[in-house]
């Protein structure tokens, strides 16, 4: 078994299996008329017949639905947990789901006092006439959360969570990768399990088809499924009238796990990634692998950083409220390090343009998985840019194509490595650039003014990429992209004028300035010791 060298490497020879699966999710349950102050208004004027609409008409509603879910524990048998102020609810549920071993039913119930929107009544006296009289607003309140832990056929261990206090929102939680183990063992699939993914499985292909499978039916049918067989706050009548609730997505996880053929691979990855990759975070980064322009007034900082815990790293790259981390799997023992986990956790979906509400999750999960593809690409580009000397030499010498002469793109000539840069940035756009992008990006390489760059330098530029075969022209447009072999050379041409030839030359040039350089005393000595040679070599003659 050969020694991974590099992130490519890795990633062409050593993954064993790949999955691409939606992880966990936070889904919003709502009654979508409730929402707003003038929607509760309706509800207890039109549907509840009320003179006026006031909180003093919840509180009966209230009453009668906490009476009812403790009825329901009470006649189930389920155990009561008032959680503790900093208790791990996980944990706590750990010990129920190993107790029932997978049979769907419920675990227990739980209970915790947190802050929800919830609507209450204020006075408001009329300009007019001077009378008092009741108004429904928005606020936010410390009530009892009630959660219900559950183990489902189809998708495993879940919960639902309902607030009791009016308009009775609710939060479900989800995990897709239990739902893919679920179904697998269905289907008679032998797998091996991570801590929450594959590490191995018998059918790679139906595994992947599974994980596309789940779609917001799916999730629709679960939360029918078990709002049917709990207490509800709202009675027939009330959801026959329409009020009945929606799901929308409050947050979600999308996961690539890479499970690799052995620990040292995994390590040899991070250590690649890490040393070569610090750059993701920033804005031209960012914006290639969410696939979305970042401009200044872009909200949230832009960084990459490294979280050690213990001597397991991970690495995040934040766009808006959008996070991507890179992090090693636990799995059993013996077996730590195998699985490398590339997860986008999306907290607003609005981030990109797509709505809250579960329908627009195909999109959304379309969107996330090409976001998290991209940033393992931009990796695997960072180490795969190898390129012979003829190669070399078809870029900085001069060609002919078809009888076009395409003069030399110059390594250490700074407009050809500003071209360069620029092939980097655009490298990733599935639409390609137009003129006008390359204007923008070019000119504040060079120090010049945009407008001060003409249509004769931008077509000289193009022709000299497109006959080097750096890129190539979109067909039927006025587009262009960065070909394969344009993006491996612009990368590395650029990466060694920037962070080798010019820091180096900087260090041993005799001009230089005295400081810290590991290169300069042995240049100096290898001078030293030419000079010697040269003066013994004129005594001699």
């Amino acid at each position: 078994m050969t020694l991974a060298r590099s992130v490519a490497d890795v990633l062409n020879n050593h993954v064993t299996l790949e999955l691409a699966c939606i992880d966990r999710m936070y889904l919003n349950l709502y009654v979508p008329p409730l929402q707003r102050p003038n929607g509760v208004a309706a509800f207890f004027r039109g549907q509840r017949q009320a003179l006026f609409a006031s909180s003093a008409l919840m509180a009966p509603m209230t009453r009668d639905f906490v009476a009812s879910i403790e009825r329901f524990v009470k006649e189930q048998h389920l155990p009561l947990v008032t959680f503790k102020k900093g208790q791990r609810k996980d944990d706590v549920a750990a010990e129920y789901v190993r107790a029932i071993q997978g049979r769907e039913g419920l675990l227990f119930v739980g209970k915790a006092q947190e802050k929800a929107n919830v609507c209450r009544t204020e006075k408001r006296r009329n300009p007019r006439t001077g009378q008092v009289y009741p108004w429904i607003v928005r606020s936010s309140a410390l009530v009892n959360q009630y959660y219900w832990y559950a183990i489902d056929d189809d998708f495993g261990p879940f919960f639902l969570k309902f607030c009791s206090y009016f308009p009775y929102t609710a939060k479900l939680y989800l995990n897709g990768h239990e739902y893919l183990k679920r179904q697998l063992a269905k289907e008679g699939i032998a797998f091996q399990a991570l801590d929450n993914g594959l590490l191995s499985c018998a059918d790679p292909a139906r595994m992947q088809a599974i994980a596309d499978e789940l779609s917001p039916h799916h999730i629709q049918r679960l939360a029918a499924k078990w709002l049917a067989r709990l207490p509800q706050p709202f009675s027939d009548a009330d959801r026959e009238a329409g009020y009945h609730y929606d799901l929308s997505i409050l947050q979600a996880e999308f996961a690539l796990t890479q499970v690799v053929d052995r620990p040292l691979t995994g390590r040899v990855f991070f250590e690649e990634v890490i040393r070569e990759n610090l750059d993701l975070g920033r804005p031209k980064q960012v914006q290639l692998i969410f696939d979305r322009r970042v401009t200044k007034r872009t909200p949230g900082r832009f960084r990459t950083r490294v979280l050690t815990e213990g001597v397991t790293p991970s690495l995040h790259v934040s766009y808006k409220h959008a996070d991507i981390k890179q992090y090693f799997k636990a799995a059993a023992a013996g077996l730590a390090g195998r699985a490398i986990r590339t997860e986008l956790t999306v907290n607003d979906t609005n981030d990109f343009h797509i709505g809250k509400r579960l329908p627009n999750l195909p999109r959304l999960r379309e969107v996330a998985f090409a976001a998290v593809r991209r940033m393992v690409q931009v990796e695997r580009l960072s180490h795969d840019c190898a390129i012979g000397e003829d190669g070399l030499n078809r870029i900085i010498r001069p060609l002919e194509v078809n009888g076009q002469r395409a003069p030399a793109l110059r390594f250490p000539d700074p407009r050809v490595q500003a071209l360069f840069s620029v092939l980097v940035l655009f490298s990733l756009l599935p639409t390609g650039f137009a003129v006008h992008e390359l204007r923008a990006a070019l000119a504040p390489l060079l120090g010049w003014d945009p407008s001060h760059m003409t249509q004769g330098q931008l077509s000289y530029d193009l022709r000299r990429l497109r006959l080097h075969g750096l890129i190539a022209r979109l067909p039927r447009s006025h587009r262009y992209q960065v070909t394969d072999s344009g993006r491996r050379s612009a990368l590395l041409l650029s990466r060694i004028y920037a962070r080798a030839l010019r820091p180096s030359l900087s260090d041993i040039l005799p001009q230089a300035p005295p400081g810290p350089s590991r290169l300069r005393p042995l240049f100096d000595q290898l001078s030293t010791a030419i000079d010697r040679h040269l003066q013994e070599a004129h005594l001699a003659a």
